[in-house]
């Protein structure tokens, strides 16, 4: 989710006229501080999911509205009308992005408490009752991969696990660009990575969990050249894949092996080729094979007169790409761009979002009428 106006900020979870046609299914941050995990007592729990989605992403960037600063009545208030919209526009399933730059927003032995998060509540308790009790499905988003800045990095307690690799110089982060990240070589990222979901699905009645698309976050080939040079192997480019793989089906198994009935989501970028080419994401492998996921939310964040990659040839190829598979197609789409030029969609399709208003509405119709089995909105 890596493009998002601030503007939209203010009105992000509040569906628009054009997409509420859809009928429901029946069915300034702070010091990051230590904080325990909740003990919760056993009890029956029925995760709730569709197969058919109405989904919206719930992202971090705009937590500091009605989070930083804000008290815990304050927060659920917030909540509850974003719910109250959400359902009153058949919305079934929220992604909440519950661990998105190396900190959470749960209670976490493993992270650092969220940048954002200067009360002492739990926001996703609150998220989830606020939203189960209207029907609506929390799957835990988190970005496996990403970190904290160099900055923030300065701030965590040297108590945390990543601070200590990076204290002791150990391989297993790295920084790019100003921003430290998990390099998945290596055995102990993965661990993390599958302790973190346990430590959610242990401690949380959430329904299911989903990434993005933030797998390698560079190809350089400095990024990794040691673990590379170990491996024995000799294509860099399908190595990569292979560990990206590996912790994609580390999640899965995480999931499935706390309940078969929770579900596991993944979002890449919609342009097939750039998945493999810049971030190493096997695509057609998750969407076609059993065992790493169970729906993939493609981001198909393309006008009609994008000249790189426009809507109807990629939903084609998407739904090419999960045809006679188990994995459930959601089509992501970009409400964020509505107004906005689109400078990457070359001549023909950069002043579309503006021109046609009514975008979003379309390309829902023509999701409605593919072989799709939902769409999910990020605004």
């Amino acid at each position: 989710m890596k493009k998002f106006f601030a503007a939209a900020c203010a009105a992000a979870f509040l569906m628009s006229a054009g997409c509420s046609a859809i009928v429901k299914n029946e069915h300034s941050e702070t010091e990051c501080s230590e904080s325990k995990a909740p003990v919760t007592e056993d009890t029956a729990f029925e995760p709730l999911n569709y197969r058919e989605q109405v989904g919206m992403w719930l992202p971090y960037v705009c937590f500091p509205d009605y989070m930083q600063g804000k008290s815990e009545e304050s927060f659920r208030k917030s909540v509850s009308q974003i719910m109250e919209d959400a359902a009153a526009d058949s919305v079934n399933t929220v992604y909440f992005h519950v661990r998105p730059n190396g900190d959470a927003y749960y209670m976490s032995e493993l992270f650092p408490k969220g940048a954002y998060l200067d009360g002492d509540y739990d926001p996703l308790e609150i998220i989830l009752e606020e939203a189960h009790k209207r029907g609506i499905s929390v799957h835990a988003w988190i970005n496996p991969l990403r970190l904290q800045t160099a900055e923030q990095m300065e701030r965590v307690p040297d108590s945390f696990l990543i601070k200590k690799w990076i204290n002791a110089g150990e391989p297993y982060v790295k920084n790019v660009n100003g921003r430290w990240y998990l390099d998945p070589a290596y055995p102990e990222t993965v661990g993390l990575i599958e302790s973190s979901v346990s430590e959610i699905l242990r401690n949380y009645d959430v329904d299911g969990v989903h990434i993005d698309d933030y797998f390698y976050p560079t190809t350089d080939p400095e990024f990794d050249r040691e673990a590379f040079e170990e491996s024995g192997s000799t294509d860099l480019a399908q190595w990569r894949i292979e560990n990206v793989n590996r912790f994609v089906r580390a999640i899965y198994d995480t999931v499935k092996g706390k309940d078969e009935r929770l579900v596991f989501g993944i979002s890449p970028q919609g342009n097939i080729d750039a998945d493999y080419n810049s971030q190493y994401a096997d695509v057609r492998r998750w969407g076609s094979e059993e065992g790493y996921c169970d729906y993939i939310v493609p981001q198909i964040y393309f006008g009609f007169e994008n000249e790189n990659s426009p809507f109807l040839p990629t939903l084609k190829q998407w739904e090419e790409l999960v045809d006679d598979s188990k994995v459930s197609l959601i089509i992501g789409l970009a409400a964020y761009k509505l107004g906005r030029e689109d400078k990457w969609a070359g001549d023909a399709g950069e002043l579309e979002w503006i021109n046609d208003p009514d975008i979003i509405r379309k390309q829902i119709m023509e999701v409605k009428n593919s072989t799709a089995d939902g769409y999910a909105l990020y605004y």
